[in-house]
């Protein structure tokens, strides 16, 4: 029996009726049927949209970027959660963490003390949870590094942020159009033009 059978919803779908206090991250792994890249804000399921092709296009040319960039102590992860405390697991489109954080081919989420870096691209469904929610909860939880991926004319413009730990609230840092140049959280440079480019 699954957690989530205890929560006496028979169908398919348990994750159609909350349990009283919500949803926390160990349900995530729990609940079958679940749509593709669901996520967990505030003991809410978040579902996405179908994702555009500016927006598969981006993650896309990010991926690449970071995986030839990152140094050997960091590793690059496309669309993975990250456990941000009992009712909060959100997807980041891209995110960086230590290597040392990977402890097997089972694991389905990341903790917030070895992310380096969450990445997301806004989306017309997403925008509030890209602009404000998520970051929030990102820098809440300490990762000391976030970018916001807005499109403009068909090309992203990336908004860069940092935290400031004795806040915890980010502050930001640059926008960036046409070419993404930084030395923090490593030495990086991304051609934001070659958004449609394969390689």
């Amino acid at each position: 029996m699954s957690a989530a059978r205890d929560y006496g919803v028979d169908d398919d779908y348990e994750w159609v009726r909350p349990p009283q206090g919500g949803w926390t991250a160990d349900d995530l792994d729990e609940l079958p049927n679940l749509p593709p890249h669901t996520e967990l804000i505030d003991g809410s399921l978040v579902f996405v949209s179908p994702q555009t092709s500016f927006h598969m296009r981006t993650i896309r040319m990010l991926d690449n970027a970071l995986l030839d960039q990152a140094p050997d102590e960091f590793d690059v992860y496309r669309e993975f959660t990250v456990t941000l405390g009992r009712h909060n697991r959100p997807e980041p489109d891209v995110l960086v963490a230590r290597a040392g954080a990977d402890t097997g081919p089972k694991d389905t989420r990341l903790l917030p003390e070895d992310v380096v870096l969450a990445v997301e691209v806004v989306s017309e469904d997403s925008e509030e949870r890209d602009r404000e929610t998520k970051p929030r909860k990102y820098a809440k939880a300490g990762i000391s590094n976030y970018w916001r991926i807005e499109q403009n004319d068909g090309l992203p413009v990336v908004y860069v942020y940092e935290l400031d730990p004795a806040t915890t609230t980010y502050v930001p840092t640059g926008i960036f159009h046409d070419k993404l140049e930084l030395t923090v959280p490593f030495p990086v440079e991304i051609d934001l033009t070659a958004i449609n480019r394969r390689r």
